[in-house]
Parts: structure tokens; C-alpha cells; sequence
């Protein structure tokens, strides 16, 4: 028997953070998040999401064992901007369908009593940050940010009543191959008929810099399905977080007239790094691997491409792609992913096709619509 309980003080949360580490640690293709961050986005005093969500933590216990974990998000600003009345599921991990069931049963209780109509998952905690359940390139080692599980996730979750409501693309890049020659004329053609140029992020203007992603991002993908805004302490944190791996020449700025009308961002896949610290502790160990950083990532994910509405398929995405990619070889990454694009976003998939990304991974968000 499956009893799910909430997690009530800090060695439940121990327990909670702890599963993962244990359920994958003969996993070849798990990568283990850092501890530290793990606790620090469980903390409302230093993770801003819970400034407009609040996210309540189950345990499964089997014969006071833990056998599985998932968190329930209650997300204003969610419901606020797209009118909804959703709870979300996230950080789910579980042993068998048992406990997942279980599990799913406690979502779905807690959904009824705060007077939520659907759930929808899993979003840990946010579409901003990991989302989605992997369904297929098991073989493969997730990029920064990108969740993964085991093949049983979708099973069981579809199992529980639980229907696809939206694919998100992962397409990998080959830098080394660069990309085709049709493109390449393609974005020459842009080249000499519009007046823009493209140049990477500085440095010495970094706050200034990461605002103005801020805004490019908060302006023009909202009305994306499921997408919310960046709060401004969200764009801090994550900044912050990503100041120490960030390679600026791979964040490109498309401008025309003085105006930013394209983004590109890339990420230095740390992963790489993360991937060889097996316990996820930064100390005392994985911090030389942490040192090591820029010998051992050679791949890059590129979670934003974009240019505003008024000059969408006229090909400036191509010229995006190109300079990311001429970049990306330049600076020694072998590979990159845009990842994750909606599967409905035809556009900048299409993009990505031609330059010959490659659509090898695919992940699932899922929803269930509860009796009234």
C-alpha cells in the first residue's frame, strides 16, 4: 500500500531533493542536479517564482520507504494571463505505477479543494523552466535546463487519465557540419536586401544587456501557448545563475535601425560538467570539474530564437541561425539544441529544418480535465 503525505519539515524535504539521487545513481544517462540549487528552489526566500505561485510537496511512502515525489503549483500568474483555472504537476519521480497513481490521486485531490477545473504537467515549476515528460532519445544525456525520465512516465501518466495537450520540439545541430548551402544563400539574400547587423552580448554591460532580453523575451512570447512573463527577480536569478558558464559571443543581438528586432541566446551546455558529478555536490570534488569548465562543454542549447512580429518570414531567422552557427564552430562547440519550440510554432521549425536541425527528441505536456 501507497500512502502519499506532504512534506512538513526540512528532513522531509531532505528526503524529497534526496530520491532522484538515489532512484538514477546507476543510471549512465542521468545528470544530477546540483544539490545546492536543488535546495534553493525549494526555498521561497531565494527562488522569486514563489512570489506569484505557491507549490506544495508530496512524498509516496511505501513501509516507510520513500517510492516517489511530486510537487503540486498553484500559479497565479499563470491562470492570471491566460485566463485559466489550472493547477500544475512537477518534480514528479516514482518507483512503479502504483506509487505514480498515487501520487497522481494526491494532484488531483489538491487540485478539488483549491477549485481548480484541469492539472496540467509536469512543469518544474514553470513552461520558463523544465517542462514536459521525454518521449523518446533515452540514450541520450539531457541539455541545461531540459528534464528527462525513464519511458514509464507517459505510460503511467496516460494511465491515469492524463491527455497529450502539447509536443515540444528538441532539434539538434551538428556544428561541425555547418549548415546547408541553400541556406547559406538564403541568408546572404536576406543580408543584401535588409539593412541590419548582428553582434553578441556585452560583457561590460551585462545588467543592461540581460534587461534587454528581458524585454525582447517578455514582449513577444507571451502570446505563445502556456508561456508566462519573466518577473524581473526571475530574469535576475536566473542572469546570475548563468553569469559563470555564459559565453557572450553566442548571445546575438539582431538590430535594424538601432532597434532590437531578433535575439538568439545561446547556453554552454553545463551539463557536461554536472554529468561528472555524480552526487551533485559541488564540494569538495566536483568544484575541479566546475574549474575545468570551458575544456569539457563543447555543446550549446539554444532555448531562445526569435525576431519581433512585423519582420517574421521575411528570413531574418535564417540569418540568426547562420551566425549562431558560424559563431558556434569558431568558438569549438560541436553540437547544439534549440530546444524547446512548440510543436505549432511552424515558423522557427521550419527554420531549423532547413538549416538542417535535426527533430531527434520530443517532450509532452499532459492534462486532465477534473469533475466539477
Amino acid at each position: 500500500m501507497t500512502d502519499v503525505r506532504p512534506v512538513e519539515d526540512r528532513a522531509d524535504l531532505r528526503r524529497f531533493i534526496d530520491y532522484p539521487y538515489k532512484k538514477y545513481r546507476a543510471d549512465p544517462q542521468w545528470v544530477p542536479p546540483l544539490r545546492m540549487s536543488e535546495w534553493d528552489t525549494f526555498n521561497p526566500e531565494k527562488n522569486p517564482f514563489y512570489e506569484h505561485a505557491r507549490v506544495d510537496l508530496f512524498l509516496a511512502e511505501r513501509d516507510a520507504e520513500v517510492v516517489g515525489r511530486v510537487a503540486v503549483i498553484d500559479d497565479d500568474l499563470h491562470n492570471k494571463t491566460h485566463h485559466d483555472n489550472l493547477l500544475f504537476f512537477g518534480f514528479f519521480e516514482a518507483r512503479d505505477a502504483e506509487a505514480a497513481q498515487a501520487l497522481f490521486a494526491a494532484v488531483e485531490k489538491r487540485a478539488g479543494k483549491l477549485g481548480r477545473g484541469r492539472v496540467r504537467g509536469p512543469a518544474s515549476p514553470s513552461l520558463n523552466d523544465s517542462a514536459g515528460f521525454q518521449l523518446d532519445a533515452y540514450d541520450t544525456t539531457p541539455y541545461l535546463m531540459m528534464p528527462q525520465n525513464p519511458p514509464s512516465y507517459p505510460e503511467w501518466t496516460e494511465a491515469a487519465g492524463y491527455e497529450k495537450i502539447m509536443d515540444l520540439y528538441a532539434w539538434r545541430l551538428h556544428q561541425r557540419e555547418g549548415i546547408s548551402e541553400r541556406v547559406l544563400r538564403l541568408a546572404e539574400r536576406v543580408e543584401r536586401r535588409l539593412d541590419f547587423t548582428i553582434r553578441p552580448l556585452d560583457m561590460r554591460r551585462y545588467s543592461e544587456e540581460v534587461d534587454l532580453v528581458l524585454t525582447f523575451y517578455n514582449d513577444h512570447w507571451e502570446d505563445h501557448w502556456g508561456q508566462i512573463q519573466y518577473t524581473e527577480a526571475e530574469a535576475r536569478k536566473l542572469a546570475a545563475d548563468l553569469k559563470q558558464i555564459i559565453d557572450p559571443e553566442m548571445v546575438l543581438f539582431l538590430e535594424i535601425a538601432g532597434e532590437i528586432e531578433g535575439v538568439a541566446v545561446g547556453f554552454p551546455d553545463a551539463n557536461q560538467v554536472f554529468h561528472k558529478i555524480p552526487d551533485g555536490k559541488l564540494f569538495p570534488w566536483g568544484i575541479i570539474h566546475f574549474l575545468n569548465k570551458r575544456r569539457i562543454i563543447d555543446r550549446i542549447r539554444m532555448p531562445i530564437l526569435g525576431v519581433t512580429p512585423e519582420y517574421r518570414n521575411k528570413g531574418l531567422e535564417l540569418a540568426l541561425i547562420k551566425a549562431f552557427a558560424e559563431r558556434g564552430i569558431e568558438r569549438g562547440y560541436v553540437e547544439a539544441e534549440c530546444s524547446w519550440i512548440l510543436e505549432d510554432n511552424e515558423a522557427i521549425n521550419k527554420g531549423i529544418r532547413a538549416a538542417g536541425g535535426e527533430l531527434y527528441k520530443t517532450y509532452r505536456l499532459y492534462q486532465k480535465e477534473l469533475a466539477p
